[in-house]
């Protein structure tokens, strides 16, 4: 059984803190945090934690997006915490075997967070992900290798995805946040 570790709380309280506008969401996370034991597992049917990574690239101007295989959509690359409570590292994990991307690292703490219902498919029925984010930066080579969970992988300028409405709604959201970060 994994508890919620102390570091992830602290994180979840200090972004329901940072981001006003999304202290309720922030709240539902910290109470889901404690609501069961077995959070981090993907055996917890009713939903568990999964880590993503905001991709930028090494000048912060392009974000690295992969055409997901299995959703037939754009997502920034992210997965399962499989009983890992570290979820910068789950999502540095993750931005390391989806892109093949070199000398990948965490930038700070929580970025953006986004719980969404994941449909049934197979014998797997439909749950919900507590997907927490963080900004991972690709060093001076950005080059990328597609592995066998997306179609495509592409560099796509920030501001672009800020402003394409094809695109996932909490793409073009961290898309927002890191403009304003990075103008501010």
């Amino acid at each position: 059984m994994t508890l919620p570790s102390q570091s992830l709380q602290v994180a979840l309280r200090h972004y329901h803190d940072l981001w006003q506008g999304e202290a309720e969401q922030a709240a539902e996370f910290i109470a889901f945090a404690h609501s069961h034991p077995d959070v981090f597992h993907r055996h917890h049917r009713t939903g568990h934690f999964t880590g993503s990574a905001w991709l930028v690239s090494a000048d912060g101007e392009r974000v690295l997006l992969m055409h997901h295989r299995k959703l037939g959509r754009w997502l920034q690359p992210g997965g399962h915490a499989d009983g890992e409570a570290d979820l910068a590292g789950v999502a540095l994990r993750e931005a390391q075997e989806e892109t093949g991307v070199a000398g990948l690292q965490v930038l700070g703490g929580i970025f953006d967070i986004d719980r969404h219902r994941i449909p049934a498919r197979g014998d797997e029925p439909e749950h919900w992900h507590y997907d927490v984010r963080y900004v991972v930066c690709a060093g001076d080579d950005e080059r990328f290798h597609i592995n066998h969970e997306a179609h495509a992988l592409a560099w796509r300028p920030v501001a672009e995805v800020a402003n394409d409405p094809a695109l996932d709604a909490s793409l073009r959201r961290m898309a927002d946040k890191w403009l304003r970060r990075r103008a501010g």
